[in-house]
């Protein structure tokens, strides 16, 4: 079969051919229809993921390790955990029974991949309790997952939504997807406190980020209120590190601003999350919420593993 392979940590994988999987005990053969790309394969295939070991033990090996698929009946499912070193990135791959989960009726194959990039714009919900009204910070909104965090937002009657990026262009695109206001984070530091502070009106209620660093500290600043006061609750919830992966907080930017901070996985489960996962099918089947995707095929996979000139539409290859 062919397939994505990859031959040394760092490289980039080539298209060629690798020996078909043969299912053992308790697995079964999947046919892969899609896979996405993401920052994460990217690093676990350089070695610079906690998980790489896990899952480049043995080279060479085929990069991703969830996509979508048919099994041997044409059910299609998403599939995980495929069996080391078949990975997603291949015309077939091998995992065990039960490791995938099928498809709603309606969804496209190349667009089933991107939807676990839409769950993290309903913590807002889920970790945050937010409520129809509420203002929305979104730090790092021209990103997939922050597009599509701008589109959750509204759809669940956000009063205000507030974006960040450093795209001038992306940014301004993103009015078009329901932000009422957006604010470039690629400008000196009193700028950006002075742009943070003018967008909060009332306050912000929620904070969904995605860039923690810099940005991040900034806004915490802006937070701490001049004069004592009964500071009106400010829920941020950590997604992301894309503009570092640590910052300073003094503690008057919690003593005194009402800001809490959770993690986005808190007040998951399994039952929570297939409450999310129906909602976001719900918004695709009716095309309330737009999924951005480049789509190419698996013999391409040299050039599209390299391409680093747009993170606001996710890389899909089909085999």
């Amino acid at each position: 079969m062919k397939a994505a392979v990859l031959h040394e940590l760092g490289g980039v994988p080539r298209y060629e051919d690798f020996p078909d999987p043969v299912a053992g005990e308790g697995e079964v053969i999947v046919t892969v229809r899609a896979v996405a790309v993401e920052n994460v394969d990217r690093a676990i295939a350089a070695g610079t993921h906690y998980a790489s070991a896990t899952f480049t033990g043995q080279l060479p090996m085929i990069p991703a390790f969830d996509g979508v698929g048919t099994l041997p009946d044409g059910t299609l499912v998403g599939f995980g955990n495929p069996r080391a070193p078949y990975g997603a990135l291949a015309e077939r791959t091998v995992v065990p029974v039960g490791a995938y989960a099928t498809i709603a009726d309606g969804i496209e194959p190349t667009i089933a991949p991107v939807i676990a990039s839409a769950f993290t714009g309903m913590s807002i919900v889920t970790a945050a309790g937010f409520t129809a009204g509420e203002t929305v910070l979104i730090q790092g909104a021209t990103g997939v997952a922050g597009r599509l965090a701008v589109q959750v937002a509204r759809l669940l009657g956000a009063g205000r939504i507030v974006a960040t990026g450093r795209d001038p262009g992306k940014l301004a695109a993103l009015r078009e997807l329901g932000a009422d206001i957006v604010i470039d984070t690629a400008v000196p530091d009193d700028e950006l406190a002075q742009a943070f502070t003018a967008a909060r009106g009332e306050g912000y209620d929620v904070v969904l980020d995605y860039l923690w660093g810099r940005p991040t500290e900034i806004l915490l600043r802006t937070l701490v209120p001049g004069s004592f006061a009964f500071p009106r609750p400010t829920r941020l919830v950590q997604v992301g590190e894309a503009a570092g992966s640590a910052l300073t907080v003094t503690a008057d930017s919690l003593r005194t601003s009402g800001v809490e901070i959770y993690g986005a996985a808190k007040g998951l489960d399994a039952a929570t999350m297939g409450t999310v996962y129906e909602r976001i099918v719900d918004w695709t089947r009716s095309g309330r919420l737009v999924f951005a995707v480049d789509v190419v095929p698996l013999s391409d996979i040299e050039t599209a593993w390299r391409r680093t000139t747009s993170n606001s539409r996710r890389l899909i290859v089909t085999p």
